[in-house]
């Protein structure tokens, strides 16, 4: 092939139709890609310009670098683990599709306040009290984990169920039960984007390099459709998965039971 004559930076252009060639399979995955200087002459360009594009691809994901052996077409398994986002209820007793994972340390519990994206999601103003916990959890057959942080804002905890803010680390399966036991028909809102993770998300959750994590975002809303708590689980895209049940619902148009 000769050189390519694309608008755009050169590295962009030589980048462009490497992932035009890993899309249509002509570089598979776990394979091997042309070495440096296989490139160079393939699209008659510098070893710079090589080497530029071959960092794009690989902070893409797209590609992984082996000291040593050069660079390959990254696989792309199937998530190690299906997280069931079904809330299920017996009686009074309510479980979730991570309540069989494990805590990896105890939990922390802090105060904190509402931010410019929590505050909305509890009808609340930014700023306004709340009890933090976070979970680092682990899958007991994978190990793989997860990061779960429920916020309770300190007017649920004084207004609707008193035990919380004098145990704000209760399970969230005890804290729904809680929540019924004094009156409320509960139901869920949950969102789900995805995300590259913070340096600390990286670490903590042992995510490899340009890989993204998956972020539920559920409000638990009472009888009167206002928001009690919130939860939030992030956990690495390339070895999880997120599972729904949906129904249709008259007065609402998606909510996971």
């Amino acid at each position: 092939m000769g050189e390519i004559q694309r608008p755009g930076a050169l590295y962009q252009q030589v980048a462009a139709e490497i992932r035009s060639g890993i899309t249509t399979g002509e570089y598979k995955p776990g394979a091997p890609l042309p070495s440096e200087a296989q490139l160079i002459n393939r699209y008659q360009v510098s070893r710079p310009t090589v080497r530029k594009a071959i960092a794009a691809l690989r902070a893409e994901g797209l590609i992984e670098v082996i000291h040593g052996k050069g660079s390959y077409v990254r696989a792309m398994p199937a998530p190690a683990v299906t997280i069931t986002r079904t809330i299920t209820r017996s009686g009074r007793t309510f479980r979730t599709g991570h309540q069989a994972w494990q805590e990896v340390e105890a939990p922390s519990v802090y105060r904190t306040t509402t931010t410019a994206i929590t505050g909305p999601l509890l009808g609340l103003a930014e700023g306004e009290a709340l009890f933090a916990v976070d979970r680092l959890l682990a899958d007991p057959h994978t190990d793989t984990r997860a990061l779960h942080r429920v916020l309770i804002p300190f007017a649920t905890a004084a207004n609707e169920a008193e035990q919380l803010g004098e145990a704000p680390d209760t399970e969230p399966e005890q804290i729904y039960a809680i929540l019924a036991a004094v009156g409320h028909t509960l139901t869920w809102d949950e969102t789900v984007s995805a995300r590259m993770p913070l340096p600390d998300e990286r670490i903590t959750l042992r995510i490899p390099d340009a890989t993204p994590i998956v972020h539920a975002t559920r409000v638990t809303l009472g009888t009167d459709q206002r928001p009690l708590i919130l939860e939030e689980l992030r956990a690495s895209a390339d070895r999880t998965q997120l599972a729904y049940r949906i129904t249709a619902d008259s007065s609402r148009a998606l909510h996971a039971l």
